[in-house]
């Protein structure tokens, strides 16, 4: 019988039901690819993480229910939960390797830091589409590598969004990160990607590889608190280093369950 184990972690939270569930599948060798986008198709959620051990490091890879991406913070901290927490690795670091370059993960207690490479951002004047399936007046708007920067002038305007998915679904580009400076925190975020299967992500890693570059320059400094505004609420602790970010958060397991793929 052809089983697989499956965990479910809420990542960039300390307790159940908050942050972002991601699917995480160690696997002994690659499946083939279509299966591993059935499966993430499957589980529904906006990542599915597969890994493999090579060696002393993991080589990662992520789907959405509709493609496969080149990075994935949420996913990537679920891993690394799984592999430190369930999996028993004694070391405090692991590398993965990725279609992004060498990933670190570390841990301090039940604090996990992503040690990410930084995003580079262009201003830029997006198609009218994109502001209008916003439904607001950016005060500046970026490209960086994957995704539009766009930024608002409070909090409130971020928490208030009700985007047209239909229009944003146009984009060239994974998604569209809203940010602004936060009440309470350093600033606040929300993530929409209807291009990859993913109205609003909860909380998005890979979208601070492009929030603590700007925040950090428009704020003066490289140590900042963030909160994504989902309904589920993220919570992360960012850190600028250059050309590296780095993003640290919590997690919790809510799943260990088993994929029978005998039918398949």
């Amino acid at each position: 019988m052809a089983k697989l184990t499956l965990y479910q972690v809420d990542a960039f939270t300390d307790h159940l039901f908050g942050g972002n569930p991601a699917a995480v599948c160690p696997l002994v060798e690659w499946l083939p690819d279509q299966t591993m986008q059935n499966i993430a198709m499957e589980n529904n959620l906006s990542e599915t993480a597969f890994f493999i051990k090579e060696g002393d490091q993991f080589h990662i890879r992520w789907f959405t229910p509709l493609a496969e991406v080149d990075l994935c913070g949420h996913a990537t901290l679920a891993s690394a939960h799984v592999i430190f927490h369930l999996l028993d690795r004694k070391e405090s670091e692991i590398r993965f390797r990725s279609r992004s370059g060498i990933l670190v993960v570390s841990r301090e207690k039940d604090l996990l830091t992503l040690n990410f490479p930084s995003d580079e951002l262009s201003a830029v004047e997006p198609p009218p589409f994109l502001i209008e399936s916003l439904g607001i007046h950016p005060v500046e708007i970026y490209q960086g590598k994957t995704d539009y920067l766009v930024v608002v002038g409070s909090q409130e305007e971020v928490e208030q969004l009700d985007p047209d998915f239909g229009l944003m679904n146009k984009s060239d580009c994974r998604g569209v990160i809203v940010t602004a400076k936060g009440s309470e925190v350093d600033f606040v975020s929300r993530f929409f990607a209807p291009r990859v299967g993913v109205n609003e992500d909860p909380v998005t890693g890979s979208a601070h590889t492009t929030l603590i570059p700007y925040w950090s320059k428009k704020l003066g400094k490289s140590e900042m608190r963030a909160i994504q505004l989902s309904k589920r609420k993220g919570h992360l602790w960012c850190k600028f280093l250059g050309d590296r970010v780095e993003i640290s958060g919590k997690a919790v397991i809510y799943l260990e369950g088993e994929i029978i793929l005998d039918n398949y």
